[in-house]
Order: structure tokens, then sequence, then C-alpha cells
């Protein structure tokens, strides 16, 4: 390996805590889910959710990806600062692109983010010559060329050929994750090789979903700003905020305190880093949607619910919940019953709250939520605090 090359990976042994440069990165994706939340309130319809969940997840892995960058290399040295900048730029153009993304400016949208991934990956490969991380990036290479197909594609395409074509190369690019990039001649990443960290890992996704609530009161506090401050208004926003609450409190407990943990004490790490990495995505499409609830209580409190606002107000804590189960499953190896339980609970509530005002029917979420952190408190006090126990 060049000498420059091996300067940029990280020492052995040396801390591996968020620095300035992630978190400065991370200000595109507050745009990001700000701009998803707007696409989905101005299509409601099960396609208009179905697009905006490709593009949840595309720019879900432009995140990830830079976070196990910044994980195996030394942030400090000025290539990968460089490198996580051209990121961010790349991001930025993404997100101005992200509401016309299945419009006209399709061809930006997967344009951009095919060249940030193979940009990276080819610049990897570059400075990694002879070292034995090399042929991990080339693995990682060939498939982000292998999903660039479909995704320029689709960007040629328009409509349902877009939709399919898109969702092919999100799925290409999940599914070689999961069995670790196999590649013709080189077969797949070994175990070890993949450099997962649980204490970074840990730090950054927990980042990742704070920056999530963020959307969640910004909504919030702009719909207020912009409707008005009747009693109703401002009795839905203390309902946004209490979800709000109960998400952080839900999500933290007891799972999300314990993921560095889990993965320093995981036979397999890197599984423990996938199901993270499968599970972070359904909880913040959670938010998302509760965030576009949000929004239409504060306007229409005490308005005429429809069948699509009882999809989100309802059905983003129900994806949340979810999320968090698959999550705690990760971590523990099981789940408390109590989270599938609230999903059902929220399903079995759903055709009711259509003769309800919106403002009730956010109300009815909130008090399922709250249900489920009082139920987590009860088993504190009742035994210790469960350590993490990994699946093998």
């Amino acid at each position: 390996m060049t000498a420059s090359g091996a300067k940029l990976l990280r020492r052995p042994g040396e801390p591996r805590q968020t620095n300035f440069l992630e978190l400065f990165f991370d200000l595109v994706f507050v745009v990001a889910l700000a701009q998803l939340s707007q696409a989905l309130i101005q299509d409601l319809r099960w396609s208009g959710a179905f697009q905006t969940l490709v593009l949840l997840l595309a720019m879900w892995w432009i995140w990830t990806m830079t976070a196990w960058t910044t994980d195996l290399y030394d942030p400090e040295r000025p290539a990968i600062q460089l490198l996580v900048t051209a990121t961010m730029l790349g991001s930025l153009v993404m997100v101005v692109a992200l509401p016309d993304a299945f419009g006209e400016r399709g061809l930006v949208f997967a344009g951009t983010y095919v060249t940030i991934h193979v940009g990276r990956q080819l610049f990897l490969v570059l400075a990694l010559r002879g070292h034995e991380l090399q042929p991990r990036s080339i693995r990682v290479l060939f498939w982000f060329g292998v999903s660039a197909v479909p995704w320029i594609a689709g960007a040629a395409a328009h409509g349902a050929a877009r939709e399919a074509l898109w969702t092919l190369a999100v799925a290409v690019e999940y599914v070689s994750l999961s069995f670790r990039w196999p590649t013709p001649g080189l077969g797949r990443s070994p175990k070890p090789e993949m450099g997962i960290l649980g204490e970074h890992l840990a730090d950054r996704y927990r980042q990742f979903f704070i920056i999530a609530l963020g959307e969640l009161i910004l909504v919030s506090g702009l719909t207020l700003y912009g409707s008005g401050f009747a009693a109703d208004q401002i009795a839905a926003l203390v309902v946004s905020f209490a979800t709000t609450a109960l998400f952080w409190r839900i999500y933290i407990y007891h799972a999300g305190e314990l993921l560095a943990e889990a993965v320093a004490a995981a036979p397999d790490p890197e599984r423990v880093a996938l199901s993270a990495t499968l599970s972070y995505p359904i909880m913040v499409a959670g938010v998302v949607a509760t965030a576009v609830g949000d929004k239409l209580v504060i306007t229409h409190p005490l308005g005429h619910t429809q069948p699509a606002w009882v999809s989100v107000i309802l059905g983003g804590p129900a994806l949340f919940l979810a999320g968090r189960a698959c999550f705690e499953y990760a971590v523990f190896s099981h789940l408390s019953w109590i989270r599938p339980i609230g999903v059902l609970v929220l399903a079995v509530l759903a055709p009711a709250m259509l003769f309800v005002p919106p403002l009730l029917a956010a109300l009815a979420a909130t008090a399922v939520l709250a249900g489920i952190a009082i139920a987590d408190a009860v088993r504190v006090h009742r035994r210790p605090p469960e350590p993490p126990s990994p699946p093998g």
C-alpha cells in the first residue's frame, strides 16, 4: 500500500467518537428529512408513500456509507475531509432535486447518487493499493457499478418504469450488503474485514435519530406559526411534542443505550451492525410519516379525518414501533411483546379514527405510545436492566 494511503486509516486503539466533520455532514440530512415529509404530504396516495420510501432508502444509504467510511478512515486527514465534504455537497444537490426526483429532476438525483458512491469507492481503491482493505473497496465499487445501471436507466424512464428500476437499484444495494458484497473473482468480504466498531456506530446512529426527531419539532413549530395560535392548534402542538418526547423515550430505553455494547459483545458484530442499518430506516420512515400527520393535525385539528390522514397519524407511530422492535431484537435476541401489541392496537384503532377529529386521532396514537413508555418504566422497577445479548 502507498504511504499516503496507509495514513488514511485510523490507528488501532485510537478513540472513534464522532467529530465535528461528521456533525457538519449531518446538517444536509436535516433538510433531506424535511424534503421527504414535504414530498409525502403533497402525495398521500400509496404511490406517493412508496416513492418517498425509495428516496428515503437512497438518502439513508448515502449517510450510512459515509458513517462507515469515517469509522475505518481517519476524518482528521485532509483527503478524508475532502471526501466527506464532497459527499456532503453531492447530498445537498440530491436534496434539492428530491421533491421532483420522480419528475423532471430524476437524472440529477440519480446521477449525483451514482457519482457519490462510485467516486468514493474509486478513490479508496486507488488509495489502498497493496493493502488488505483494497479488495473490500473493490467489492463495494463493483456492486455500486451494478446498481448504477437501474439508477441511470430509471432516470431515463418515466412513471411506473422509474419506480420499478429504482426499487431494483435499492434492492441490489441492500441485498449485496446482506451477503457481504459477493464479487466475481473475490468472493464475499470476510467478516473481520468489515471493520465495525460499536462505539462509533452507536454514536452516529443515535445522532441520526435525533436529527429525525428534530424534523418533528421543526414541522410542528413552523406549521403552528403559519396557521395561527388558536386554542385547538396549540393543543395539537402539545400532542405533537408529547409524541416526539415519547419517540425519544421509547427509542433510548433500553436498546438505544446498549448498541455499542451489543456490537462489542456479539459473536458476529457485522450481523448486529446490519440489523441496525436495516431497522433505522423503518424507525425514521415512521418519524417522517408522523411529521406529515402532525402538520395535518395542527392545520386542521377539528376538521374531517380522511383515510389518508389516519394512515400517517397512526401509521407513523406504528412504523416507528415496528422498526424499534427489530432494533431491540438485534440487541437482545428477543423483543418485548409490548411493541408489537402497540402496533396491533394502532391498527385496531384506525377504522374508528375516521369518525373523530384529527386531534383526537393524534391523541389516541400518543396514548398508545405513552402506554408503552409506562410499561417500560414499570419493567425497570421490577427487575434490573437486561444486558445486551445479540444473536450469535
